[in-house]
């Protein structure tokens, strides 16, 4: 009955992307290992799986400490999921980028870059340029932010920075951004002048009862992402700590909000807390 509903869920998102939409994703892999302790790979690809996306940016892909080598086993997720690891990493056997991967179609043309992000402790985001058959181009940002609140302004501001230096495009952040309070003292306000105003989200974390909305998905210009919601599933409560996060993308109808919205001068960064 999952496979089934799996291969639903694909046929729906394969007749939205034909329509310049996109069914995309978050997800924190906990580097595989569930709320009951266990490292099972197999169960973080069969929750990717259920989430029926075309793009999922993933948290703790690879091992944390010594050789960042991946902790997937690629021929298993594109498999049951029918999606593909982006070369992020600097290694041969790695999956991302301080542990952020981007998981998308088989095909996809995709330009990419790595930030190294400062703060306290070693951080990194992917930055991706994608060209997709149906929608046409899109910028991926795929994060996992610090812990302390000064250094997630101080990543913020980076992402920001290099956001300001490319061409205008639709845009999308995903990732853990670890960030729990609302209003002023929040570190996400510092996306606002790309994103806008970061309203309170769903909350995705810990898994066996989810209280903070440490995940995010962010879209630049208006309208772009809609539908944002936490995937809830009794395999997503036990596989990490984290639930994933999806939204949907609505390519057709950003396109002419991009012209309409783009800056006529570099976008303002704000500067760390």
């Amino acid at each position: 009955m999952a496979g089934a509903a799996t291969a639903r869920q694909r046929r729906a998102a394969a007749a939205a992307a034909t329509q310049g939409e996109l069914r995309v994703a978050s997800y924190n892999l906990h580097k595989c290992v569930g709320t009951d302790g266990r490292f099972d790979p197999a169960r973080s690809a069969a929750v990717i799986a259920e989430l029926g996306a075309d793009l999922v940016a993933v948290q703790e892909a690879d091992r944390r400490f010594g050789r960042r080598t991946g902790l997937l086993d690629t021929a298993v997720l594109e498999r049951e999921t029918g999606l593909a690891l982006l070369p992020a990493s600097e290694l041969p056997d790695g999956h991302g980028w301080h542990g952020n991967a981007l998981l998308v179609r088989p095909g996809t043309v995709a330009r990419l870059r790595r930030l190294t992000l400062p703060g306290a402790e070693p951080r990194g985001a992917v930055v991706a340029e994608l060209d997709l058959p149906a929608g046409g181009r899109l910028r991926v940002v795929a994060a996992h932010l610090g812990l302390l609140r000064r250094c997630r302004a101080r990543q913020a501001a980076a992402i920001l920075r290099a956001l300001a230096e490319g061409e205008a495009m639709p845009t999308l952040l995903l990732g853990d951004l670890n960030e729990w309070r609302p209003g002023a003292r929040s570190s996400l306000r510092a996306f606002e002048p790309l994103f806008g105003p970061v309203t309170p989200g769903p909350a995705s974390f810990p898994a066996r009862l989810p209280v903070l909305a440490l995940d995010r998905i962010l879209g630049w210009p208006q309208g772009l992402v809609g539908g944002i919601a936490v995937h809830d599933s009794p395999l997503a409560r036990v596989a990490s700590d984290h639930l994933p996060l999806t939204a949907w993308v609505r390519l057709g109808a950003a396109a002419a909000g991009v012209t309409e919205e783009a800056p006529a001068e570099p976008l303002p960064v704000a500067t760390a807390a």
